[in-house]
């Protein structure tokens, strides 16, 4: 029985062992199988990541427009040279009036450009086929334009003449712009026109003006005495005048000490003593002249009224035609002929009593006290001017004629030149050195206008050579009726001079400036308001 027992026992242990080893087997079979279809799958993997990669090298290459265009083979390229040329033609068609053909060449490029922009955008260079057409048609246009005689030569004259004349039409810009600048500063505003109406009438209705005008006289001997500090003003312009009066006396420490000399014309020499009778002015002392009055001032001793009974000078500055030329706009106006104008040179024979005078222009403000200047010392010259070699165009080279050998032996291009406007005068040492008669001297032989052309500047240059004295810089301040000026030198400024024909009281004047000129105007008064001055 143990025997058999025994025997039993045994074979159930294989029975158990045989099913370990059948699920080992199975194990291992199936993992075998999971490595087999892994390594099936990465070839495709990496067959599809190598497809995309590829894809991706043909899209950036269709996208290199750079290679495209390099391309001596590039259809894309042959495109854009056509499309360049043919605009060049389309502007030249335009010009000639060819407008059939300048819309056959826009209607073309527009094709073209179409055919550039869908091959962008689908990112694929252009082929031959597809743009065969648009450049067979674009190439007959293009022959049709050489026929045209639009090719490079044609071209370059075309643009030569289109230069010259532009060149041209700039110039007549230029110059119309100059001539309408000229009469507008030369034009007197309608308003100045009826202040000196309604004054002149004013002077001659009442009788109690020219009563006021007589008890003044009484204070004559002040128009001699040097003790007091004279200036003079030689003007047509009444409102003017009374602003330069006016700031003068505002900005002076002892207005009691001032006298103002004026001369105008017979125009307007009613109005003039009109105005400065009824406006005190502090009580400043003003005498008012006529440079008719001055019997002296004939044709006999005078060269610029010599010269004015000159055919050909009244044909240079009245008509505009000087010889095979004609006049400069600049030179016809008529202040360069007045005498007014001139006056400035015979001031001692003027005030035969006075030793020193400031001479003002009637272009000015004044805004600070100016009596300082009666003590300058000139050091033996006769005019005390500041100087406007600053800048290299004010040298004496800029106003003469170096070509003519009396200028050029006499005188230094270089020397620096100086502003009328604002001038002391030592009227002793001027009588002293007959300066006027060295005016008359250059004067008359200028009387071809060969030594300058224009203005009282030039021959005051030649007048006055060796014989100025240099002011600070401060006492005459320019430009504000053409230039813009530096804010600090006005505020320091004693004279702002409003020179250039943008004048304050002219509709063209610089409106930044024009409050300088302003404050010194009464524009409340009854005059100004009828004549509608503001």
């Amino acid at each position: 029985m143990r025997r058999r027992g025994l025997d039993f026992r045994r074979p159930a242990r294989r029975r158990f062992s045989n099913v370990f080893w059948l699920i080992l087997c199975g194990l291992v079979i199936l993992l075998f199988i999971g490595l087999l279809s892994r390594e099936n799958q990465q070839p495709t993997s990496r067959s599809a990541t190598a497809k995309r990669s590829y894809r991706h090298e043909k899209i950036i290459e269709g996208l290199n427009i750079t290679d495209e265009m390099l391309s001596p083979d590039s259809v894309a390229r042959q495109l854009n040279d056509q499309i360049s040329l043919a605009k060049a033609f389309l502007v030249i068609a335009k010009e000639s009036n060819n407008l059939q053909f300048a819309w056959d060449l826009s209607a073309q490029i527009r094709n073209s450009q179409i055919l550039l922009s869908n091959a962008a955008l689908r990112r694929t260079p252009l082929t031959t086929s597809e743009s065969e057409t648009a450049i067979r048609d674009m190439a007959l246009l293009l022959i049709q334009a050489q026929q045209l005689h639009y090719d490079s030569a044609t071209m370059i004259m075309r643009l030569k003449a289109k230069i010259q004349g532009l060149e041209e039409q700039m110039n007549s810009i230029n110059e119309k712009s100059s001539k309408y600048g000229q009469i507008a500063a030369e034009e007197v505003p309608k308003s100045l026109y009826c202040l000196g109406v309604r004054l002149t009438t004013e002077w001659f209705k009442n009788s109690n003006l020219q009563k006021k005008l007589k008890q003044r006289r009484q204070t004559a001997i002040k128009l001699r005495d040097n003790n007091l500090y004279h200036f003079c003003i030689f003007s047509d312009n009444i409102l003017a005048t009374s602003v330069v009066v006016n700031s003068t006396v505002c900005n002076s420490k002892n207005p009691e000490n001032v006298v103002f000399h004026l001369v105008t014309d017979e125009v307007n020499y009613a109005g003039m003593k009109a105005w400065f009778t009824t406006n005190s002015f502090q009580g400043v002392t003003v005498d008012v002249q006529k440079i008719e009055a001055f019997s002296w001032l004939n044709a006999s001793y005078v060269p610029v009224l010599k010269q004015l009974q000159d055919s050909d000078t009244q044909n240079y500055y009245f008509s505009g035609s000087g010889g095979n030329n004609r006049t400069p706009i600049k030179f016809r106006n008529p202040k360069y002929l007045s005498m007014l104008n001139h006056l400035r040179f015979y001031i001692p024979e003027v005030f035969p009593a006075l030793k020193k005078i400031v001479f003002l222009d009637d272009d000015v403000v004044v805004q600070k006290d100016l009596s300082s200047l009666f003590s300058i010392d000139l050091n033996g010259n006769v005019n005390g001017a500041v100087e406007t070699c600053m800048e290299t165009f004010h040298r004496y080279h800029k106003y003469l004629n170096y070509s003519h050998p009396l200028i050029r032996e006499h005188f230094d291009p270089d020397a620096c030149g100086w502003a009328f406007g604002m001038n002391v005068f030592d009227l002793v040492e001027w009588r002293k050195r007959n300066v006027t008669g060295i005016y008359h001297y250059w004067q008359e032989k200028n009387v071809d206008r060969t030594l300058w052309k224009l203005g009282t500047l030039p021959p005051g240059l030649l007048t006055f050579y060796g014989l100025t004295e240099p002011l600070n810089p401060s006492w005459h301040v320019l430009g504000l009726g053409y230039t813009n000026v530096d804010p600090q030198l006005i505020e320091k400024g004693a004279v702002l001079h409003f020179n250039g024909n943008s004048k304050p009281w002219l509709k063209i004047g610089m409106e930044k400036y024009k409050p300088l000129w302003d404050k010194y105007l009464d524009y409340s008064h009854l005059l100004l308001q009828q004549c509608n001055v503001h």
